[in-house]
């Protein structure tokens, strides 16, 4: 692979902090030429339901051989397993703690030892980078750990039809402020309404464009669901919407 194996890195460290900077250290120390994309660093602390979406969302955008780093991990230092994986050509390394439940099924999983001297708050640096280093540089899966054949999924919650309605809920927000939903645009109708937050966001658009500045809309986004904005501002702000928060698509 040209400039070296990629490992891809989704945290919810942030990057006001040296975090990032110690887990990729780490990583260009043991696998020098490595090409590191940050998938995000934003991620809302320990929200392991948007790490979910966002790595549902990008791992399969990337070559065979990628190893892919998701550390959202309130459960550092505490009895949690710390999990790699491979699965389709991939790597995976992660707490057990249902981040990787959209990559898991049929994937091949080991429980990572744990060094005596890593730092109990900071497994990121000194348990998962080592792990991604040695997936992304060919070591055998079977010989960083022992075999898992129950690792923690946590699936995200599934549309339910209720009274006519599509009922799902928020499950990413992203840096616009636009609240990303599970509810498959498919599965609208294009005289459905959506509602969100007791506001009718309107049918499906096609582009923020179609809607004056300011105004609440909703669309099918790229990743396929419906995904609800205000033009040129902040659905989440104008809202007061997070994820988890209710939204539906009701008939009309």
């Amino acid at each position: 692979m040209a400039g070296g194996p990629v490992i891809t890195l989704l945290t919810d460290f942030g990057t006001g902090d040296s975090y990032v900077a110690e887990v990729k250290g780490v990583l260009l120390t043991r696998v020098p030429g490595a090409v590191l994309v940050d998938v995000t660093h934003e991620v809302g602390a320990g929200d392991i339901l948007s790490a979910q979406y966002l790595l549902a969302r990008t791992w399969h955008r990337f070559p065979a051989g990628t190893v892919h780093l998701v550390v959202v991990d309130p459960g550092v230092g505490s009895p949690r397993r710390a999990l790699a994986a491979r699965q389709a050509g991939h790597g995976f390394v992660a707490p057990d703690n249902g981040v990787l439940t959209p990559v898991l099924a049929g994937a091949q999983v080991v429980s990572l030892p744990v060094p005596p001297d890593a730092a109990p708050t900071f497994h990121g640096r000194d348990v998962f980078a080592p792990a991604a280093a040695a997936l992304a540089t060919g070591v055998a899966l079977g010989t960083l750990g022992t075999p898992v054949s129950d690792p923690l999924q946590r699936p995200g919650p599934e549309p339910q039809e209720r009274d006519g309605a599509l009922v799902g809920v928020v499950v990413h927000v992203d840096r616009f402020g636009t609240l990303i939903t599970n509810l498959p645009a498919d599965r609208v109708p294009a005289t459905a309404h959506v509602e969100i937050g007791g506001r009718d966001a309107g049918p499906l658009r096609r582009t923020f464009a179609d809607v004056p500045t300011g105004r609440l809309l909703a669309l099918s986004g790229s990743g396929g669901t419906v995904e609800v904005a205000v033009r040129d501002g902040s659905a989440a702000r104008t809202l007061g919407a997070a994820s988890g928060t209710v939204v539906r698509a009701l008939p009309r």
